[in-house]
């Protein structure tokens, strides 16, 4: 079987891994990054808190004893089903079976002014520009007699009160408490501001009602000013409009509000379900296809228990994958489909930092709820196993070790990347 997979996030790396030597299989990963990124932590990167290659692992390396998985670094242009072939910025290749784990990117719904002056936070490369851009307003600030200009400078805003707004609230919190009035002791951080703004009533909603109000009590706790039914109609780059009239004067506004799937040309309008995710049925293969499949945040699947489709999340992703190797492989067995599985996503619990000593972590089954220091000792751990490599396990976890004894980030670097002519 000659087999693509689209994307080397969680879910098509662990499909890629689950076949990793198996007879009968021919396989071929494609990704425009040629390293893997651990998303969860993308917000440590952003706040100097560990360096961008702590979190990313070659592709290639992944596979080095591999005897029929090979890599190619290319964007696909277009899926073009009716031949079994996708046209890519290498060339064309063809496929028996195509898997699409594209994941999913920042969702400004439409807005431009948001497109052009927001900063999202999807990928490494989005995580160390908001680093830049946050220590750059810093510098800047330093030489601002202006005072309008200055607190345009010291408010941050986080708009979006989900895991990702959370975390990164509470950890430029934690460098506001730790690092900045070192770094910077001409600057009067009373007068610094952090905002975190929620659309819906409540912090985390998509977790328990007691780590809502834990969030929220511990990011309070740290400073931040967490305003809940706070919707955003504009922002021009200097001041954000809700939709209560409000306006905040702020030069750094940190878009995690909304994301949307990744989903390449040559999918046909109609398989589309909200959120730009593509309709698939129980076996993850793309509804009206024969051999198109699709898993992970680009995916859109109903179950009796996730009536508006699963949460976009990494285990999520990474138990389609295990479910369409093992129907890949009855197939390629020729086994009757009558065997192949229907997916039925086992929801392990969830969990959120919020800063130093402070998470919440959410069991279903048996029901249990953690927060504080056990939460946050439960999450590093976790955490800690679902990194790729043991060289960046070790290095995460020595960076670790080294801020919470220091109180202190040693990462606080500014490369401005201009190349000379």
């Amino acid at each position: 079987m000659k087999l693509i997979i689209i994307g080397g996030g969680f879910g098509g790396l662990r499909l890629a891994r689950k076949l990793n030597n198996k007879p009968g299989f021919d396989i071929t990963i494609i990704d425009k990054n040629n390293f893997h990124q651990f998303q969860p932590l993308f917000y440590q990167v952003a706040t100097a808190g560990l360096d961008a290659s702590n979190i990313s692992f070659p592709l290639r390396k992944v596979f080095h004893n591999s005897k029929n998985v090979r890599f190619k670094m290319a964007e696909v242009q277009q899926i073009v089903s009716a031949q079994n072939k996708i046209i890519t910025s290498i060339g064309q290749m063809e496929y028996d079976a195509l898997v699409i784990a594209t994941g999913a990117d920042t969702n400004f719904f439409g807005n431009k002014n948001l497109m052009d002056n927001a900063l999202p936070m999807k990928s490494t490369v989005e995580a160390l520009q908001l680093r830049y851009r946050l220590l750059k307003n810093f510098e800047t600030a330093t030489t601002l007699k202006d005072e309008k200009a200055l607190q345009q400078l010291m408010n941050i805003v986080v708009v979006g009160g989900g895991p990702t707004g959370v975390e990164l609230s509470g950890a430029i919190a934690d460098m506001k408490r730790f690092v900045l009035y070192k770094d910077y002791p001409e600057l009067d951080f009373s007068k610094m501001n952090i905002y975190l703004l929620e659309g819906t009533g409540k912090t985390l909603a998509a977790m328990s009602e007691k780590s809502s109000q834990q969030s929220r009590k511990y990011l309070e706790k740290l400073g931040v000013t967490v305003l809940t039914n706070a919707l955003l109609k504009d922002y021009d780059g200097e001041k954000i409009t809700l939709q209560s009239g409000e306006v905040i004067e702020s030069k750094m506004v940190i878009w995690a509000a909304g994301i949307k799937g990744n989903v390449p040309d040559g999918i046909d309008n109609t398989l589309l379900a909200r959120g730009n995710r593509i309709k698939i049925d129980k076996q993850c293969k793309v509804q009206t296809t024969q051999n198109i499949y699709a898993i992970g945040d680009v995916a859109y699947m109903e179950e009796a228990a996730w009536p508006n489709g699963h949460p976009q999340v990494a285990p999520v992703a990474m138990q389609m994958a295990d479910m369409l190797a093992e129907n890949l492989l009855r197939i390629e067995m020729k086994s009757s489909k009558k065997h192949l599985q229907d997916f039925v996503y086992y929801d392990k619990g969830s969990m959120a930092t919020v800063g130093r000593n402070l998470a919440v972590v959410d069991m279903p089954k048996p029901k249990l709820h953690f927060g504080g220091f056990l939460a946050w000792m439960i999450w590093m751990g976790l955490h800690l196993m679902l990194i790729l490599g043991v060289k960046n396990r070790f290095f995460v976890f020595i960076n670790w070790l080294y801020n919470y004894a220091t109180y202190d980030q040693n990462l606080r670097l500014i490369f401005d990347g201009k190349e000379k002519k």
